[in-house]
């Protein structure tokens, strides 16, 4: 059994995009690649399109239980636009099972255009990350995001400077994240460090002390800390400790 969903905005494109048989018939730049899955870049008239084709969810059990990794990504997507979050915009999805399995999935989704993700940025050294007033800007937008996910009991599980793009407007966005789930009680807290302590891995390397402590507090919407704060930041800052 397969399902498909087809934006109405791309019925334009329904030729190539309107179902798994058509999707995974394309061709176009391989960007990624995996015994499971494999992420591919096309272009029509202008526009570029990324496609996430899944052919497994992993051995035994996995096949029958649980969300299969494409279905997440959609539906996490969904949620962040739900939540006012910006993030790429859905164009098709779907999957097929058979015999209650997972046999394959696509997603795809249109170029965020004239984006650059946050860990390019920092590995060549962008100017605008010595830019108070842009750093401040993009990071108001994170801490309001991050808060909003966390507010909804959901966490990214893997909110890296990779997975933020920003555009020349200085706009954030949210992408790739089919590992994020809704979680509570101590286990959202856990889950929650572990955002922030993503995060950290790469702004203690290029932003200042007072930057990564004005962006926590911007998180919590304070103008200073409190005792649960300190030890949250404590387990922030411990969080990755005999692990890298």
């Amino acid at each position: 059994m397969a399902g498909w969903t087809l934006n109405p905005a791309y019925a334009a494109r329904a030729a190539e995009f309107a179902s798994l048989e058509a999707v995974f018939a394309l061709s176009g730049e391989r960007l990624t690649s995996d015994p499971l899955s494999e992420v591919i870049r096309i272009e029509r008239d202008g526009v570029r399109y990324y496609v996430k084709r899944y052919w497994g969810a992993g051995k035994g059990l996995r096949r029958f239980i649980g969300r299969p990794r494409v279905k997440a990504e959609w539906q996490n997507l969904k949620y962040f636009a739900k939540w006012g979050i910006p993030t790429a915009e859905i164009v098709a999805y779907g999957l097929e099972r058979r015999a209650g399995a997972f046999l394959r999935g696509a997603l795809i989704t249109r170029e965020l255009e004239n984006t650059c993700d946050l860990a390019m940025m920092a590995w060549h050294g962008d100017a605008r990350l010595r830019d108070a007033a842009w750093v401040d800007h993009v990071s108001r937008q994170l801490a309001r995001a991050t808060r909003t996910l966390h507010d909804h009991h959901f966490t990214h599980n893997d909110l890296k400077w990779r997975n933020l793009l920003v555009n020349e407007r200085a706009e954030l966005f949210f992408i790739d994240c089919p590992t994020g789930s809704f979680w509570w009680g101590p286990l959202l807290r856990y889950r929650m460090a572990k955002d922030l302590a993503c995060l950290d891995k790469v702004a203690k390397q290029v932003l200042s002390r007072t930057q990564r402590l004005r962006f926590y507090l911007q998180y919590r919407g304070r103008q200073r800390l409190n005792q649960v704060d300190k030890r949250r930041i404590r387990q922030v800052l411990r969080f990755f400790e005999g692990r890298e």
